[in-house]
């Protein structure tokens, strides 16, 4: 884990208040004191706690005790942030970067502004005081490289001190490529802090930091199929991702109750799929917000689920088996059933097509999600067409013999897309992309060894943290993606949509049992295959509406477990959680509730086994 220095002597007195009355109307009564490692509220009193001496919770929060203040998620090398901070003009943030690396001009200048939005909504709309000192930030990166992929230096240094001029500061972040130099832009926007008592904005005056991620597969899985989440949501949600330096969003796009994306070769798949013409995702709309996802260091990556989880759409082009069956317990999971039928020819024609256009729209991912997931045997063995098809090719029909089945399909569909990205220009075109799949029948002893060469497969997991398949997974030597729904599957806890009481995998998961989702641990001696994780919310109870308070602060949480790996517990980690979800709000994430304000307000005060009894 991280070095950390704080230095800290002297810091109250380095806070200059000018004409600040202490109890007239409007202007600041409370203070805060760092006693014990915690930040105490005080009273301002002429007397005992004069004005020009107070801080305000951030600032306090920032300097007290051995954490990393305002920073989320906890940075994982050297952190040294000095004991002065300086009032700053928000019009005065000035960025320089190298105008010959062309390829990331327009990303500079897009994070430019973001960054200077960022440093605005600090104040929540209050009129901040005039004048402060200059912020001039320099961008320093050796490598123009856009592939964002498991080789890619998202590491970076930074460093905060004094400019050419006393009216001005300095930050220069060092990086090899553009990913490792937004996330330090990231931390230095957490290094700046408004002032209620001043009412201003201030930035560390003096600070180093060198970061990079435990993990390079740090994501979000997002369903906009059950229900539909438009672009102005998954845009805030990209936002939210960039700053908890999150750089995976994986898109289950489709699903068997809805098909909203628009695929203009095989128009009835929306047309007919998509729950009106308002709810679809064109392909400008997707390639828009890879272009937004990039901005802001994230890659999009696409999720087309088969042979099951097919339906509306799929159902029109006569390829699937079982589609709504009754009752439907009988043949999936959930309504409508609906599975491709991979005996029929045409299932590859549209495949391919489908893969085309989902190529070109996601050109700079090299991933693809081939899905995978809860196959019924019971839905194939159901239809008379298969059953013969079987018959003719002279197997049976027991589980293995389905899975041989399962396994011809994805055999085709694999090639059909592993021709479609010969011409896919861009990062991830051109040639064999790795695909993910998840964990299912196919994935355990012995169809893993038959069907999935683990070169070429990755395993993305959703059964629990303990399970002895992912022990088995690991053994094999195949790469894993956790997403085990006992810590990170956002949808438990809520009415059961199907059934009587609670869902299938309540109770409801709060921020600190994903905090310690310890993906060394489940990993064990085999820590290393394991890429990273991806908190998953499916939104049979989601939508729109609802989306951030479902993720927000809970995927703060997993970014910390997978950008830092920390070895301490969430208690260790609250007090800043608290005060990033206030940021989260700042930004216009609606960000649920985890305690009363009172808490964030009275340090230690409120959890159980807390340290309350300390004077």
């Amino acid at each position: 884990m991280a070095e950390v220095q704080y230095l800290v002597t002297a810091l109250f007195a380095l806070f200059v208040c000018t004409g600040i009355g202490v109890h007239s109307e409007g202007e600041a009564v409370w203070g805060y004191q760092c006693k014990n490692d915690r930040c105490v509220k005080t009273a301002i009193s002429e007397e005992s706690y004069p004005a020009a001496n107070a801080i305000s919770l951030p600032a306090c929060r920032l300097f007290c005790g051995e954490g990393a203040g305002l920073l989320w998620p906890q940075p994982t090398g050297q952190l040294a942030v000095e004991n002065e901070l300086a009032h700053i003009d928000p019009d005065q943030v000035w960025f320089q970067w190298d105008e010959k690396l062309t390829q990331l001009v327009g990303l500079w200048e897009a994070n430019r502004d973001r960054f200077r939005s960022q440093l605005k909504k600090r104040a929540q709309g209050a009129a901040l005081k005039p004048g402060g000192k200059a912020v001039r930030i320099k961008l320093n990166v050796t490598d123009d490289s856009l592939a964002l992929n498991y080789e890619t230096d998202e590491s970076y240094s930074l460093t905060v001190g004094a400019g050419s001029s006393k009216d001005e500061l300095q930050a220069t972040i060092e990086a090899k490529t553009f990913f490792g130099a937004r996330h330090g832009l990231e931390t230095l926007s957490q290094l700046v802090l408004y002032d209620d008592i001043r009412n201003e904005l201030q930035m560390v005056a003096r600070a180093r930091v060198s970061d990079a991620p435990a993990f390079p597969h740090r994501g979000l899985a997002l369903d906009t199929s059950r229900n539909f989440i438009d672009l102005e949501s998954l845009r805030r949600t990209l936002d939210g991702m960039a700053m908890v330096k999150l750089n995976v969003f994986h898109w289950h796009i489709t699903d068997s109750q809805s098909f909203p994306l628009v695929v203009k070769s095989r128009p009835t798949l929306h047309t007919y799929g998509a729950y009106s013409r308002r709810n679809v995702y064109t392909a400008d709309d997707v390639q828009r917000l890879v272009q937004y996802a990039l901005e802001r260091g994230i890659r999009i990556v696409p999720e087309l689920d088969a042979p099951a989880h097919v339906g509306e759409g799929w159902e029109k082009l006569g390829v699937t088996a079982c589609f709504n069956y009754q009752p439907w317990e009988n043949y999936c999971v959930e309504p409508p059933c609906g599975q491709l039928d991979p005996t029929k020819d045409a299932v590859y024609d549209i495949l391919e097509d489908v893969y085309r256009e989902m190529n070109a729209m996601f050109n700079r991912s090299d991933l693809f999600h081939m899905g995978g997931d809860e196959v019924s045997v019971r839905c194939w063995n159901a239809t008379g067409s298969i059953q013969r098809w079987m018959g003719e090719q002279e197997w049976g029909l027991q589980e293995g013999d389905f899975m041989k089945l399962w396994n011809y399909f994805q055999t085709e569909a694999l090639r059909r897309l592993d021709k479609t990205l010969q011409a896919v220009e861009g990062p991830g075109g051109g040639k064999p992309r790795p695909i993910v799949m998840w964990t299912s029948k196919l994935t355990e002893s012995p169809y893993l060894e038959q069907y999935l060469d683990k070169d070429r497969y990755i395993v993305q997991v959703w059964t629990t943290g303990n399970d002895s398949k992912v022990a088995n997974l690991l053994q094999k030597g195949y790469r894993l993606i956790m997403s085990n729904y006992d810590a990170l599957y956002l949808d438990c806890g809520f009415a059961g949509w199907v059934t009587d009481g609670s869902n299938w995998c309540a109770p409801y998961i709060g921020w600190q049992k994903v905090y310690n989702n310890d993906l060394m641990a489940i990993g064990g001696p085999y820590a290393q295959q394991i890429l990273g994780g991806e908190a998953a919310l499916w939104t049979e109870q989601s939508d729109t509406h609802t989306l951030d308070n479902r993720l927000w602060p809970r995927l703060s949480a997993h970014a910390e477990r997978l950008w830092s790996n920390p070895r301490a517990g969430w208690q260790m980690a609250e007090a800043r959680m608290l005060l990033h979800r206030e940021r989260l709000i700042e930004e216009g994430i609606a960000a649920n509730s985890i305690q009363p304000k009172w808490c964030l307000q009275n340090e230690a005060n409120c959890p159980i086994g807390g340290d309350s009894g300390r004077s």
